[in-house]
Formats: C-alpha cells, sequence, structure tokens
C-alpha cells in the first residue's frame, strides 16, 4: 500500500501534495494539541471555570457574566491567536521556501519593522486610534516589502541579496522608528511601545474582524498554489522545465506572504519568532524535503497560542505582551540558526 496520499486532482491529472502518513498524523496531533490548549485558554484565566461551565457559556447559557468573560474576550483572544499564528507561520514558510534561505523570514527582512513605522505614524503624527494604527501598519508593511524587493532586484531576486537589503532597510527603519518614540509625548510614547510589543490583549471580535475575513482567504490561495513552491524549491531551471512560470510564480507566493504578515502585524502588533521558527520546525516535525505549507500553518497556530498562554499565565498574575515571550525565545532560536548555518 502506498505511504501517501493524493489530496487533489484536478483535470485527470494530479495537481496535488504527497503527504505522507507522518505529516498527516503530524499535522492531526498539531491540530488536537491546538484545540485542547484553546479550551484551557477559554477556562483559565482570573476567572477560572470547569468544563461544564465552558460548555454552556460557549452555548450562550449561564451567568450572563461568564459567558461575556468567554464568548467575547477569551474566545476572540483564542481564535486569532490561531488565526494570526497560521498566517504567519505560512509567511514564514513561503519566504524560505521561495529564496530557499531559513533566514528568509519576514521578521528579518524588515517587514514588520515596516509595519511598525506605518503605526508609529498613525499615533505619533496623526494621533490614530486602533483601527487607525492598524491601517497604518497595513501600509508600512506592503511599502516596506516594496522597497526591500525594488532595491534587491537585479534580474531577479537572489535569497541572500534579498536578505541582506531586507536587514539594512530593516535597520534604517528602526532608527525612524527610535526617532519617532522619543519625539512623541509621553502618552503616544507608551501607545506606541505597547503596540510594537506585539500583543493579543483587548482584541474583540469587531478589532478582528478584517484578519478573520482576508487572513483564511489568503491562506487558501496560497495553500493552492503549494505546488508551485514545492517544484521552486527543486531549482528554477528544474521547475521552468515542468511548465512552471518561476518569476511570476514566485510573485504571487511572496505577495500572498506579505499580505499575511501585514494583516497580522496590523491586527496584533509585530509579533516575532513565529514566521522564523514554524516553518523549521514544521519541516523537522515531519521529516519533509522542503516546508510543507500547512504543517507550518498548524506550527504557527500552535506557537503563538501556547506564547499568549504563557504570557497571560506563566507570570504569577502579570500579563506579558505575547510579543515579549515570542522574541525572548526566538532571540535564542535565531543565535541556534546562526550558529547552525555557520558551520554548515
Amino acid at each position: 500500500m502506498s505511504d501517501s496520499v493524493v489530496l487533489i486532482g484536478r483535470r485527470g491529472g494530479p495537481l496535488s501534495l504527497r503527504l505522507s502518513r507522518r505529516v498527516l498524523w503530524v499535522n492531526f496531533i498539531l491540530l488536537l494539541l491546538a484545540l485542547l490548549t484553546g479550551l484551557f485558554a477559554l477556562a483559565h484565566g482570573t476567572l477560572t471555570v470547569t468544563p461544564g461551565q465552558l460548555w454552556q457559556a460557549l452555548q450562550g447559557e449561564g451567568p450572563r457574566g461568564v459567558v461575556t468573560v468567554i464568548t467575547q474576550w477569551r474566545a476572540p483572544r483564542v481564535v486569532l491567536a490561531l488565526v494570526l499564528g497560521a498566517a504567519l507561520g505560512v509567511s514564514g514558510a513561503i519566504f524560505q521556501s521561495a529564496i530557499r534561505n531559513p533566514l528568509g523570514s519576514p521578521d528579518v527582512i524588515g517587514f514588520n519593522t515596516g509595519a511598525y513605522t506605518g503605526a508609529l505614524v498613525a499615533i505619533v503624527l496623526f494621533n490614530g486610534g486602533f483601527y487607525q494604527t492598524a491601517f497604518g501598519a497595513l501600509l508600512g508593511g506592503i511599502a516596506a516589502a516594496a522597497l526591500v524587493w525594488l532595491l534587491a532586484w537585479r534580474q531577479g531576486i537572489a535569497g541572500f541579496r534579498l536578505i541582506i537589503v531586507g536587514i539594512g532597510v530593516g535597520a534604517v527603519l528602526s532608527a525612524l522608528n527610535t526617532w519617532l518614540i522619543i519625539s512623541a509625548s509621553l502618552e503616544k510614547a507608551m501607545s506606541a511601545a505597547l503596540w510594537g510589543a506585539g500583543t493579543l490583549n483587548g482584541l474583540t471580535w469587531a478589532k478582528g474582524q478584517s484578519a478573520l475575513l482576508v487572513v483564511p482567504l489568503t491562506l487558501v490561495a496560497v495553500l493552492l498554489a503549494g505546488r508551485r513552491l514545492q517544484l521552486m524549491e527543486m531549482g528554477d531551471d528544474s521547475a521552468r522545465a515542468l511548465g512552471i512560470n518561476t518569476g511570476r510564480s514566485r510573485l504571487q507566493l511572496m505577495f500572498g506572504a506579505i499580505v499575511l504578515t501585514a494583516v497580522a502585524t496590523a491586527t496584533a502588533g509585530p509579533i516575532a519568532f513565529i514566521a522564523l521558527a514554524a516553518p523549521q520546525i514544521a519541516r523537522r516535525l515531519t521529516a519533509a524535503p522542503g516546508v510543507p505549507l500547512f504543517s507550518a500553518a498548524t506550527t504557527g497556530a500552535l506557537l503563538l497560542l501556547l506564547a499568549d498562554a504563557l504570557a497571560q499565565q506563566g507570570f504569577n498574575g502579570i500579563q506579558l505582551p505575547v510579543g515579549a515571550v515570542t522574541v525572548s525565545i526566538g532571540g535564542l532560536y535565531l543565535i541556534g540558526l546562526l550558529i547552525r548555518e555557520s558551520r554548515r
């Protein structure tokens, strides 16, 4: 019996990703862990409820205060952690696969820094609220990506050049961000610093509506194009021989990755580490030759949910921004990755 399963076919020919049983089992376990972690996050906190009370609250039954806490405060946070984590995981997987470098992550290349610049401009210069800040972050992330892409373009995009240019652009934008913060009032500087840490605190269904609409649609689009990404990992010449327009495909996939990163950053702030680590963790768990996009999505969702649960309940009642947890872990991960790549 074959050790793989054809998932999708079109016009009589396989258009499909072949996932081994190991990949299927890994995805199943990751989804199960995400479900259990989400239920734990819903039930525990300042107000702890039993499984029976949680089930009643999710159905809209029971004390009104408990229903409000579960369905209006905790549920949006859990759902958005899963959605945004999946977005960051897939975005990182696309960048790392397209430029064939494990350092090819939006937070390393500087897209998150550009989103932070856009948010700072909205907060400091225009005194913007949540929606204005989110819109500014979205524009800033897309503008930073376009700038990096234009500066790195030399009759095509080379992965190493894109990373170096991205790091340089990110450094310049970091300096601009520092100037904006020190020139702002104390109140605006504190708001900017809190947003810049990356946080899921205070997110509601209304605030996350755009992300809940855009991210799933974009994820479906890039997952359907995952076959082309796998072929491009074999090299542009091999992909062209199989009928893939590598330039157009790379541009489309990376545009999808930029949209995912920009929407996630606009919703919750620049959350580091997830886009960098989730694809590599998924690759090692599945033992796949490339980075499986769906596995990167489930890994990213679980990582962000676990980090948020730790940020809420792991420090004796002190709630930290989730970005403070991810950046601490991510710094250690990045050091290890740099050492491993230098040895290679």
